[in-house]
Protein backbone atom coordinates (compact mmCIF):
# COMPACT_ATOMS: atom_id res chain seq x y z
CA UNK A 1 0.00 0.00 0.00
CA UNK A 2 2.78 2.34 0.36
CA UNK A 3 3.46 2.16 -3.67
CA UNK A 4 -0.21 2.71 -4.01
CA UNK A 5 -0.16 5.97 -1.60
CA UNK A 6 2.71 7.41 -3.38
CA UNK A 7 1.51 7.18 -7.16
CA UNK A 8 -0.64 9.62 -7.96
CA UNK A 9 -2.27 7.49 -11.22
CA UNK A 10 -3.30 4.84 -8.50
CA UNK A 11 -4.35 7.41 -6.01
CA UNK A 12 -6.93 8.92 -8.74
CA UNK A 13 -7.77 5.65 -10.02
CA UNK A 14 -9.03 4.68 -6.22
CA UNK A 15 -11.26 7.82 -6.19
CA UNK A 16 -13.54 5.87 -8.72
CA UNK A 17 -16.45 4.09 -6.89
CA UNK A 18 -15.81 0.33 -6.51
CA UNK A 19 -12.27 0.30 -7.41
CA UNK A 20 -10.63 1.68 -4.21
CA UNK A 21 -6.72 1.35 -3.57
CA UNK A 22 -6.41 -2.25 -4.33
CA UNK A 23 -8.05 -2.21 -7.73
CA UNK A 24 -6.09 0.16 -8.61
CA UNK A 25 -2.65 -0.88 -7.61
CA UNK A 26 -3.68 -4.17 -9.40
CA UNK A 27 -4.67 -1.85 -12.42
CA UNK A 28 -1.78 0.33 -12.43
CA UNK A 29 0.50 -3.10 -12.16
CA UNK A 30 -1.06 -4.74 -14.86
CA UNK A 31 -2.30 -2.83 -17.88
CA UNK A 32 0.42 -1.84 -20.21
CA UNK A 33 0.33 1.50 -21.60
CA UNK A 34 -3.30 3.10 -22.70
CA UNK A 35 -1.87 4.39 -25.54
CA UNK A 36 -2.13 0.68 -27.06
CA UNK A 37 -5.84 0.89 -26.61
CA UNK A 38 -7.85 2.47 -29.36
CA UNK A 39 -10.62 2.87 -27.22
CA UNK A 40 -12.47 1.94 -23.98
CA UNK A 41 -13.71 -1.14 -25.00
CA UNK A 42 -10.55 -2.52 -26.65
CA UNK A 43 -9.38 -1.66 -23.09
CA UNK A 44 -12.58 -3.41 -21.53
CA UNK A 45 -11.83 -6.46 -24.34
CA UNK A 46 -8.14 -6.83 -23.20
CA UNK A 47 -9.32 -7.49 -19.49
CA UNK A 48 -12.11 -10.06 -20.78
CA UNK A 49 -15.32 -7.91 -19.62
CA UNK A 50 -16.68 -7.86 -22.82
CA UNK A 51 -19.14 -10.57 -24.26
CA UNK A 52 -18.24 -12.79 -27.25
CA UNK A 53 -19.31 -11.79 -30.64
CA UNK A 54 -21.28 -14.73 -32.28
CA UNK A 55 -22.55 -12.32 -35.03
CA UNK A 56 -22.97 -14.19 -38.50
CA UNK A 57 -24.51 -12.45 -41.52
CA UNK A 58 -25.43 -8.91 -40.11
CA UNK A 59 -27.09 -10.77 -36.91
CA UNK A 60 -25.69 -9.39 -33.77
CA UNK A 61 -25.66 -12.08 -31.06
CA UNK A 62 -23.33 -11.53 -28.29
CA UNK A 63 -22.52 -14.40 -25.83
CA UNK A 64 -21.04 -14.48 -21.80
CA UNK A 65 -17.91 -12.55 -20.99
CA UNK A 66 -14.71 -13.52 -22.72
CA UNK A 67 -12.65 -14.23 -19.89
CA UNK A 68 -9.86 -13.38 -21.39
CA UNK A 69 -6.60 -11.38 -19.60
CA UNK A 70 -5.84 -11.23 -16.27
CA UNK A 71 -8.27 -13.51 -14.10
CA UNK A 72 -7.45 -11.46 -10.31
CA UNK A 73 -7.67 -8.01 -12.02
CA UNK A 74 -11.24 -8.82 -13.78
CA UNK A 75 -12.34 -10.53 -10.60
CA UNK A 76 -11.32 -7.56 -8.81
CA UNK A 77 -12.67 -5.32 -10.69
CA UNK A 78 -15.71 -7.04 -10.79
CA UNK A 79 -16.28 -7.70 -7.30
CA UNK A 80 -15.69 -3.75 -6.72
CA UNK A 81 -18.70 -3.02 -9.39
CA UNK A 82 -21.01 -5.47 -7.34
CA UNK A 83 -20.43 -3.78 -4.47
CA UNK A 84 -21.68 -0.28 -6.11
CA UNK A 85 -24.65 -1.90 -7.57
CA UNK A 86 -25.76 -3.51 -4.02
CA UNK A 87 -25.40 -0.11 -2.27
CA UNK A 88 -26.78 1.61 -4.83
CA UNK A 89 -29.99 -0.85 -4.65
CA UNK A 90 -29.96 -0.70 -0.77
CA UNK A 91 -29.82 3.66 -0.63
CA UNK A 92 -32.65 3.26 -3.43
CA UNK A 93 -30.19 5.48 -5.71
CA UNK A 94 -29.92 8.26 -3.31
CA UNK A 95 -26.54 10.14 -4.29
CA UNK A 96 -26.38 7.65 -7.00
CA UNK A 97 -25.52 9.21 -10.71
CA UNK A 98 -28.62 9.44 -13.20
CA UNK A 99 -25.89 7.21 -15.77
CA UNK A 100 -25.73 4.28 -12.92
CA UNK A 101 -29.11 4.47 -12.24
CA UNK A 102 -29.96 4.26 -15.92
CA UNK A 103 -27.88 0.80 -16.35
CA UNK A 104 -30.16 -0.64 -13.19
Amino acid sequence: MAWHRSNECSQRLAKIPGVGPIGASFLMMKTPDPRLFKSGRDFAAWMGLTPKDHSTAGKTRLGGITRAGDELLRSTLIVGATAVIGHVRRTRGRNASPWLLGLL
